[in-house]
């Protein structure tokens, strides 16, 4: 084995983290009889060679030592260099791909892997076969993926599969097969009516669950009507059948009709016994695909069909847009008496909700009960997903309160480093509006170190959280003005602005006065924006200002203009310096500066040429601002709407800041383009700013707003109610 390894020139190629000497260890290493040795190497591999889905030269010199390890029976853990194999060969270079590839020799790296590792995909059909059930796991879908002649990898799934005795690995050929017709889409009819017989009557529940997550990928039309009755009927099977453990499979013709061949195989199962099979000793977890592993070992332990939750992802992301089944599905899911499927159910719950508008009441109610639970991560989980929520989370309410009553060790989240947080009852609480989380956040308030969020809870909380002025008030007071100063008083300040707690005028004015040069400006911004919140009740400050606004330091000349503007109402003293804002370098600044006009309104219409000449601006944000602020100037429309409907259909991020424009002004007349572009994002079932492979922690919030502002906007210029 590694005849050559030694004549290559590692040394002169680099990988993730600087020269490839280290590479034939690597290699080496999967090889090794010990497990924690093999582990670090596929680490090494992963975390270097092919870092992050790389592709170096390093890693194209590996390719044919790693074919040699898959086809050693002598090693072990052939399965994960497979998957590694897989990998390294198995990215499809379109056109898209190829323009995130920045160097051209990247791309040809990727080309060249592709072919190396299809060119011996042939020994993949040999460990279908194979004795260890981990290279049985890997080899379908890496046929499946890389094979270059799909017609005869489809035929050895469907022969092998009869004959197949490992759960897991049966469901893996079915995957298989569903990676086929996605990939090669003239043997979608054929997958699919396989997959069609596979998921009726006469198969193992698993295997039967396994098919019609394959077709809602594949061939969602293909799925039976009453998709939702068969799958909850599947998962009742699959909570009260234990787990069958294989071992030599059986012969079985591969022409036997389904109820045969599955019969033998569950014959020879239940002949084999259910003893467990020898587990090999593992050493403490010290690489990430050691703690990869742990946790998956971790979230399996015990379960009767770890698998589970994985093909009900697959099934789920099939069914698409079909909400109101993929809800139904989740809400018997959340019913089971098995602690970790309701913990795969919630986050799936978490997944549905953030990328798809629908009735969600039955099924936040049942999140909510959840929390009830006396199973910690179940709980815990339940808090995190109603967190996200905000005001979609309101049938949860009471239960909420009762678990933040129950749990005030819950209350605030300690991390080793960072600030402390609020918990995320309190958060979900906080975020209703709801006053009894009050105490929750007295208590935070009472720390020594306030979570820094708990501002933005009491914005949140709007007049309920009054009660809470008079701590804010005191624990602003206490702040020490060095250069600390801006951890511990923004999220009071936050506090007191959403408030409007003009009675803090002179806890806000020392922090105004006093503060540090580290982060100054930033303190002062806040302190502020607090003074403008309290509209002319900070009357007195207003000398102050005016000298802040002719000599302001380092502090933003448009924050103090616009704070002075909210108290004294004084446009010819503001203007000269929004101005003089629009003509600054930096774009945030800019746009700072044009909203601030915008609030003046007409008071502001001699800057109308300055704004219209920011409509051709190239960043889009800024066209968007000086669009809105020269409608509120000049009090003409015609101007900037086609740029903010320009903006809304280039960037999807805008439409709250546009539909918020919209729904003040009441321009969407019947028949109008503003009202077809409305009403078309309210038919819409997919949020906004959904996302594939990411979110952000308020998506849901931001999209439940704009379609608000949408119906607000349509009910405003017609007088009656949206028909979407």
């Amino acid at each position: 084995m590694f005849a050559g390894i030694d004549e290559v020139d590692w040394a002169s190629m680099e990988h993730a983290y600087g020269p490839a000497d280290d590479v034939p260890a690597m290699l080496r290493g999967l090889a090794s009889a010990d497990p924690a040795e093999r582990e670090a190497a596929l680490d090494g591999m992963y975390g270097a060679v092919h870092h992050q889905g790389d592709v170096y030269a390093c890693t194209l010199a590996c390719i044919p030592f790693l074919f040699e390890l898959v086809v050693d029976p002598g090693v072990q853990d052939r399965g994960s260099i497979v998957e590694l194999l897989t990998s390294i060969g198995g990215i499809d270079l379109d056109g898209d791909d190829e323009d995130e590839i920045d160097e051209i020799e990247g791309a040809a790296n990727y080309a060249m892997a592709a072919t190396a590792v299809t060119a011996g995909a042939g020994v993949f059909f040999e460990l279908m076969a194979d004795e260890d059930p981990g290279a049985r796991l890997s080899a379908p879908l890496a046929l499946a993926t890389l094979h270059s002649h799909p017609a005869r990898v489809l035929a050895l799934l469907r022969e092998r599969l009869p004959v197949e005795p490992a759960e897991e690995v049966r469901l893996a050929l079915v995957e298989a097969a569903g990676r086929v017709a996605l990939r090669h889409r003239s043997l979608a009819g054929q997958v699919a009516g396989w997959l069609t017989r596979l998921a009726g009557e006469g198969f193992p529940p698993g295997l039967r669950l396994a098919a019609l997550a394959q077709l809602a990928r594949c061939a969602p039309d293909a799925l039976p009507g009453d998709v939702v009755r068969v799958v909850t009927g599947l998962l009742r099977q699959l909570r009260s059948v234990p787990v069958r453990r294989a071992g030599a499979a059986p012969a079985v013709d591969a022409q036997a009709g389904p109820a045969e061949a599955v019969a033998a195989v569950d014959a020879h199962s239940e002949a084999a016994g259910t003893g467990e099979p020898p587990v090999e000793e593992r050493a403490a977890p010290v690489t990430l695909v050691g703690q990869l592993r742990a946790l998956s070992e971790e979230g399996t332990s015990g379960r009767t069909a770890p698998w589970t939750a994985d093909l009900l992802r697959t099934l789920h992301v099939g069914l698409d847009d079909r909400v109101a089944e993929r809800t139904a599905l989740l809400t018997d899911q959340l019913r089971s008496p098995d602690h970790q499927q309701r913990i795969d159910a919630l986050r799936m719950s978490s997944g549905l909700i953030r990328a798809w508008r629908g009735s969600y009441e039955e099924l936040v109610r049942l999140v909510g009960e959840q929390l009830a639970t006396p199973e910690p991560r179940l709980a815990e989980t339940a808090a995190h997903v109603l967190e996200e929520l905000f005001g979609l989370a309101a049938p949860a309410a009471d239960a909420l309160a009762a678990r933040v009553v129950a749990d005030p060790g819950a209350w605030i989240q300690d991390w080793p480093s960072g600030p402390p947080g609020l918990g995320s009852a309190v958060k979900a609480l906080a975020r209703l509006g709801d006053a009894r989380a009050v105490p929750a956040l007295a208590a935070a308030l009472e720390r020594p170190e306030v979570p820094h969020d708990v501002g933005f809870a009491i914005g949140c909380m709007g007049t309920a959280a009054a009660p809470l002025t008079a701590l804010l008030r005191r624990r602003l007071g206490e702040v020490r003005l060095h250069e600390g100063a801006y951890d511990r008083a923004s999220p009071l300040l936050a506090g007191l602005t959403a408030l409007r707690a003009d009675e803090a005028m002179p806890e806000v004015l020392r922090v105004l006065r006093g503060a540090p040069e580290y982060r100054g400006e930033w303190l002062r911004t806040a302190a502020l924006r607090a003074l403008g919140s309290f509209g002319p009740a900070a009357h007195s400050a207003v000398p102050e200002l005016r000298v802040l606004l002719r000599r302001p330091g380092n502090t933003s000349a448009t924050e103090v203009a616009e704070a002075l503007w909210a108290v004294d109402g004084d446009a010819d003293a503001v203007l000269p310096v929004l101005i003089e804002g629009l003509q600054a370098e930096r774009v945030h600044e800019r746009r700072s500066a044009v909203n601030a006009l915008g609030r003046l309104g007409t008071r502001a219409a001699v800057t109308a040429p300055r704004l219209r000449a920011l409509l051709g601006h190239e960043e889009l944000w800024l066209r968007v601002d000086a669009a809105i602020a020269l409608w509120d100037v000049s009090g003409r429309a015609e101007e900037s709407v086609p740029v903010l409907l320009a903006a809304w259909e280039k960037n999807r991020h805008v439409r709250v800041r546009v539909a918020e424009c919209l729904a003040r002004t009441g321009v969407a007349g019947a028949g109008s383009d503003v009202a077809h572009v409305l009403r078309a994002e309210l038919a819409s079932v997919r949020r906004h700013n959904a996302m594939d492979g990411g979110y952000g922690s308020h998506d849901t919030y931001e999209d439940e707003k704009l379609l608000a502002l949408c119906r607000q906007a349509l009910l405003g210029s017609t007088g009656k109610g949206p028909t979407t």
